[in-house]
């Protein structure tokens, strides 16, 4: 039987010498693996089927399958997108094959699945689809385009989340005290060394750990002591302003002082939170994703360019990353600083949503209700209802919203940027269909 050495040990990765064998040692995704959650149920009664893992790196991907294997009865087949083609993967099914024609259930772990090309996937399916293999598939890639759509409609997709910073830092903590981990060292840490690598972390736990182990191997050493001063930190991650404080406020405050500063169409003070946050670490997908928001919140139709911009703009984020998509937010964020604000639609949509929690029982209108059927119909489903088409004016004076709240006004456009036409518009249209309804009377 093979024994690991004490000296090959040492030279495994933290990452991989803290990879936890059960449930009980994860950390993270409780909404997966909670007491009682699906995924957990599975694991623990040996019933897994097809399933996709997809989320972000570090996540626990890879180490929930690493679970599986431990605790299943199957035979568990590792498999690397990566490193294999057709042939191998043909090798694999004969093999599991002949294991389900002796009875035996075969598990097939396919670790980066989106890296397969769709021969390649293709070649999975008859296996599934008659039970040679149960796949279990790991990807960061939004399964919904990587994965063929038939291998996909056989499997059970989850969604695992970005580690929280209380998960991290867990995390931290078990390798310091952890025979495989740093037990046998005095480890000393400045106050909020955790929380700031579980800040730069940015959800992954492999790059915590990770950065840990940097710290360790770098820190002040005297016989086994070390410490590990924030100093260190800074140049470990070569991010000299990436210290938020412990407890987060810092992140929310600089993504707070950028939004307040578009909003009052400072493009220079934009740019300066802009640059604090990216150079400290922060993950530019959250910043666009604020951005997306902020362009229909603060912006709407006084400028309708500002939001298909945000949303090239994270795409750009995602195809290029850091640093380079750097000037493509500087790029939207400046232009979200400059043009004419509105939140006319935050507001309409404010207001309605108090609305419809209030009266939640309105009823539809018969008018706007289809009618498919004989029974619907007998009950005047569709009745007077006036298709807008029809007539030259491409209007009605067809009442949409429920008897109660047929008076109401949401959207109240604004006189800024190009919303001024919409609200000329929107003028001529409440005029003519008013004009329409006395007429009726």
């Amino acid at each position: 039987m093979y024994q690991q050495s004490i000296f090959e040990k040492n030279t495994k990765p933290l990452a991989s010498r803290m990879r936890p064998n059960s449930l009980s040692e994860f950390v993270g995704q409780k909404h997966l693996i909670g007491e009682g959650k699906i995924l957990r149920n599975l694991i623990e009664q040996d019933q897994i089927t097809s399933m996709i893992f997809w989320g972000p790196p570090g996540v626990g991907k890879t180490t929930l399958a690493r679970i599986i294997a431990h605790s299943t009865k199957s035979i568990f087949i590792d498999f690397s997108a990566v490193t294999s083609g057709i042939k191998e993967i043909k090798e694999v099914m004969a093999k599991a094959e002949d294991n389900r024609q002796m009875g035996e259930r075969t598990i097939l772990f396919v670790d980066e699945i989106h890296r397969f090309n769709k021969a390649q996937q293709d070649a999975f399916l008859p296996y599934v689809e008659r039970g040679s293999i149960t796949l279990i598939g790991a990807t960061t890639e939004n399964p919904s385009f990587e994965v063929n759509s038939a291998l996909l409609s056989r499997a059970k997709v989850f969604v695992l989340k970005p580690l929280e910073m209380g998960d991290i830092v867990e995390l931290l903590n078990r390798a310091i005290q952890s025979k495989d981990g740093f037990q046998s060292e005095s480890i000393e840490l400045e106050e909020g060394i955790l929380e700031s690598i579980a800040n730069f972390a940015s959800g992954d736990g492999r790059t915590a750990l990770n950065t840990l182990e940097m710290l360790v191997l770098n820190g002040e050493r005297e016989n086994n002591h070390v410490k590990i001063t924030r100093q260190l930190l800074e140049e470990c991650t070569s991010k000299k302003s990436l210290l938020y404080d412990k407890n987060g406020e810092e992140h929310y405050n600089l993504i707070s002082a950028l939004h307040k500063s578009m909003r009052n169409s400072d493009p220079d003070a934009a740019i300066y939170w802009l640059a604090r946050m990216l150079e400290a670490g922060e993950n530019p997908l959250y910043i666009a994703r604020r951005l997306i928001r902020f362009a229909s919140e603060d912006i709407g139709l006084a400028d309708s360019n500002a939001l298909p911009l945000a949303v090239a703009a994270y795409q750009a984020c995602h195809f290029i990353g850091v640093p380079e998509c750097s000037v493509n937010l500087t790029q939207v964020v400046t232009y979200l600083s400059l043009v004419p604000k509105s939140n006319s639609l935050y507001v309409a949509y404010e207001t309605a949503k108090k609305d419809a929690k209030e009266m939640v029982s309105e009823p539809v209108p018969l008018q706007l209700r289809n009618a498919p059927t004989k029974l619907m119909k007998e009950l005047h489903y569709g009745e007077n209802y006036q298709y807008a088409h029809d007539t030259e004016e491409k209007l009605t004076a067809m009442i949409c919203l429920p008897e109660s709240l047929k008076e109401k006004k949401y959207y109240r456009p604004t006189d800024q940027g190009k919303e001024s036409k919409f609200k000329e518009r929107l003028e001529q249209i409440q005029k003519w269909k008013k004009e329409q309804q006395k007429g009726g009377n």
